[in-house]
């Protein structure tokens, strides 16, 4: 789990927010976080690595995608 330094950090970006505000109602791949957005899959990428190191989701593999999660645990911990 990040430190809460790197949560808040994280959390600061409008995109990361809604992001993990989307991934609180269900859990999604790139593909759909994307298209939900409107923003290129190679940015939601690089959104969700710093969400990831953060320790505010995790991924799980799910056939060919990788589908995230929000680990409520660190953000129950985090409010």
């Amino acid at each position: 789990m990040g430190s809460t330094a790197m949560m808040f950090k994280a959390l600061a970006d409008e995109n990361r927010l809604l992001l993990l505000r989307l991934l609180l109602r269900r859990n999604c791949c790139v593909r759909a976080l994307a298209r939900q957005l409107d923003i290129s899959e190679a940015a939601v990428s690089q959104h969700l690595k710093v969400l990831r190191e953060a320790g505010l989701i995790f991924g799980e593999k799910c056939g060919y995608f990788m589908h995230y999660t929000v680990n409520r645990a660190a953000l129950k911990e985090l409010s």
